[in-house]
This record gives structure tokens, C-alpha cells and sequence, in this order.
């Protein structure tokens, strides 16, 4: 038996790599009918770190239009696939909890998350966030191989 998705959330912080687990996404919404939620999983003034000088303002600014772009390209594309898309920005330094939580309050049937993504520093202080989701999410988790080539 073949699952139909109503409801997919997935994850992005607008890298390459997040894109192809959105991608993917879309594709599934498409052929299921469901409707899809992209949590943008960067919050400016937190990347930042609360900056108040004018240099951290425009950090903070040319971040928030890099996710207002992130945005209109995602919308823009599921308006051509026919996809009912909502975008949210919760707000939280942590990505996988964001996630979580949105497939909690919108009932998600399918959560979509990219297998790498931040590096580095971050990645090591935030811990993984695809294994953090696979064991808490509410809903079933598809982990799609963000890898290039």
C-alpha cells in the first residue's frame, strides 16, 4: 500500500544542498496533492548574534533578504507545480526543533530534511539535525541524500 501525503513539512537555510531536499519535497506534494510547509531554518539576528552596531545591521538586513528570496523562489516554484505552499519562519536557533514542531501543529503526515547540511562549528554545536528529527519527529521522516553529482 502506497502512503498519500496531505501534509509535508521540510527544512531550508536556502543552501544548495537544502534545496534538493525541497525539491524533492515539491515533487512529492505534486504527485500526492498535499499541501506543503518550508520552515526557513535561519533566523537573521540569532546568525548574527544580536549585533547592534551598523555592521551587524547589514548583516542581519542582506540575511533576511537572502531568505526573502529564498522565499519568493520557493513559492514562485510550487506556483508552477500547483503546490499550496506556506512558508515559515519560526524563529529558532535550532533547525531540527522548528521542524519538529511545525509537523506537530500542522499535522504532517511526511517530514523532509536533507542528510548534510551546516558544517563545521555549527554542525557539531547543534548536533545533527536529520538524526535529531528521525527520532522525534511525529510523522515519517524521508532523509534524501543531498550530496553533489
Amino acid at each position: 500500500m502506497h502512503m498519500v501525503y496531505k501534509v509535508i513539512v521540510v527544512g531550508t537555510d536556502g543552501s544548495e544542498r537544502s534545496m534538493v531536499a525541497v525539491k524533492e519535497a515539491l515533487g512529492l506534494a505534486k504527485a500526492s496533492g498535499a499541501k506543503l510547509h518550508v520552515v526557513n531554518a535561519v533566523h537573521p539576528a540569532v546568525e548574527v548574534g544580536y549585533v547592534e552596531s551598523k555592521a551587524g545591521q547589514l548583516q542581519i538586513d542582506k540575511l533576511r533578504q537572502g531568505l526573502d528570496a529564498i522565499t519568493a523562489t520557493i513559492v514562485a516554484e510550487a506556483g508552477r507545480h500547483d503546490v499550496p505552499v506556506e512558508m515559515h519562519n519560526p524563529g529558532s536557533t535550532d533547525a531540527a526543533d522548528a521542524l519538529i514542531s511545525l509537523a506537530e501543529e500542522v499535522d504532517a503526515d511526511l517530514v523532509v530534511v536533507g542528510n548534510r547540511g551546516m558544517s563545521g562549528v555549527k554542525r557539531f554545536a547543534l548536533g545533527s539535525v536529520p538524526n535529531k528529527v528521525a527520532h522525534h519527529c511525529p510523522c515519517s521522516v524521508l532523509i534524501v541524500n543531498t550530496e553533489p553529482g
